[in-house]
């Protein structure tokens, strides 16, 4: 486990400061804002904290109110909506400064048997023969808006080992592709049982951070844009919805499938299936974002 790893999970166990009151670190991104990933993590840890650990989430639901300030702490309260047989329901609302700037539902679910079936696997290479972050980045870093861009990148996701299977949208600007792309990932490091957030809800929290990392990248290469980090673009996530259907390890390579079926009035739509190496479906993913062309 890389220090960077040990920051994330330092990052997500968060100080309980009241019941059903949580607070939460922030840390420079390479936006000047919190990353969304980071603070649908931490109220998912908020709203499993209130939860039997032997129920893990099953769904979660959020929108992005406004943006967070990475230079103060995040306080997430708690409600506790509902406490069935079966199945538990949270609602976290985050706040910085007096204001909400994050909302989330989530719902657990005690294990049980039922009906399975499930889409294929698409094929995808072995994620060991795909360049690193660490080699890909500072390839391509004169494609960047500013000096730096890349270097910053690197430092938001040294936690995550996440190679793209095909180039990503600022290595093909001006070259508009079909509105898919693959990732895989898996965090710089093996996990233990012995941390503050039990397992499986650490596994979850974690894939859920990454969910936010390349989602809205498929809008991008439909119009062969290359992103916020080398300036055609102006976004943010709106909202993101999960489901996770079967267990998973983060600590495993798992594959980030996306595709975007539409983009329209300043919005886009990324869809994602995300599989373990052995081809079990674990998570759905949806998310809308605001995707503008900057005014000259």
């Amino acid at each position: 486990m890389n220090d960077a790893l040990r920051s994330l999970l330092d990052l997500l166990a968060l100080e309980r400061i009241e019941q059903d009151i949580f607070r939460g670190e922030s840390r420079a991104s390479v936006v000047p804002r919190v990353f969304g990933g980071q603070v649908a993590a931490q109220a998912l840890v908020a709203a499993g904290r209130t939860v039997p650990a032997d129920r893990p989430p099953h769904s979660l639901h959020a929108y992005f109110l406004r943006p967070g300030d990475p230079g103060a702490p995040i306080v997430y309260t708690v409600d506790r909506i509902r406490d069935g047989r079966s199945f538990t329901t949270r609602r976290v609302v985050a706040v910085q400064h007096g204001q909400p700037i994050f909302h989330l539902s989530a719902s657990f679910h005690e294990a049980e048997e039922g009906l399975e079936h499930q889409e294929p696997m698409p094929p995808a290479p072995d994620p060991l023969e795909l360049p690193t972050a660490a080699e890909m980045l500072p390839r391509h870093a004169e494609r960047f808006l500013a000096p730096g861009v890349a270097e910053r990148l690197l430092e938001a996701r040294a936690a995550i080992d996440l190679r793209y299977v095909d180039e990503p949208p600022y290595v093909t600007v001006g070259e508009p592709r079909e509105p898919r792309s693959q990732v895989w990932f898996r965090t710089q490091g093996k996990l233990d049982d012995t941390g503050e957030i039990p397992r499986p809800l650490l596994d979850i929290c974690l894939v859920t951070y990454v969910s936010d990392m390349t989602l809205l990248d498929s809008i991008l290469l439909a119009h062969g844009r290359g992103g916020w980090a080398v300036g055609d673009v102006v976004g943010a996530s709106l909202d993101h919805a999960m489901w996770f259907h079967r267990p998973l390890h983060a600590d495993e390579w798992l594959l980030y499938d996306q595709e975007s079926p539409t983009a329209q009035g300043g919005r886009g739509l990324g869809k994602g299936r995300i599989f373990t190496a052995e081809g079990q479906l674990a998570v759905s993913v949806i998310q809308e974002g605001v995707i503008r062309v900057p005014r000259v």
